[in-house]
């Protein structure tokens, strides 16, 4: 039933905000400049932003025992897999899908997307996420809060 839930959620919230809103902003939208080979990149950072939220949903479900959904959270912290090297891959995943969306078909709306996605995630992680995980994992997440970055990988 959770791995359930987290297709449902997966379907509807990241699905719907970096995949079906955006495309059809690209189909409405007036383009700023001609595409070129540059909307070409738009498909490894989508086949990268896609490989990676499934790689976190995996993890969340199975090892976590919960969803992404905040309303069904992992019971388990959730510090493997791509959470390893930081603590947001899910969102970094967003931010790479709009990116690619904007090199697509680079109108305003879509151009302007991967900042105000950036600008969201980061206000509900630092004001409502990271809180309640420090809440419901005490000592465990505030050293992973040590260890990991929220948004950019260390190189080592």
């Amino acid at each position: 039933m959770t791995a359930f839930k987290s297709l449902l959620f997966l379907i509807f919230v990241p699905g719907m905000l970096v995949g079906y809103f955006p495309y059809v902003i690209s189909k409405t939208d007036a383009e700023l400049f001609q595409t070129s080979i540059v909307a070409f990149f738009a498909f490894p950072l989508w086949l990268i932003a896609i490989a990676i939220v499934l790689w976190c949903f995996w993890d969340f479900t199975f090892k976590g025992r919960g969803t992404p959904a905040p309303v069904d959270p992992p019971k388990e912290l959730v510090a493997v897999g791509l959470y390893r090297f930081v603590r947001n891959p899910m969102y970094v995943s967003g931010i790479l899908a709009l990116i690619g969306w904007a090199l697509w078909s680079p109108s305003l709306p879509l151009l302007v997307a991967p900042f105000l996605f950036f600008a969201a995630t980061h206000t509900f992680v630092t004001l409502y996420e990271e809180p309640t995980l420090k809440g419901k994992f005490g000592a465990a997440y505030e050293d992973y809060l040590k260890r990991v970055p929220r948004w950019i990988p260390r190189l080592k």
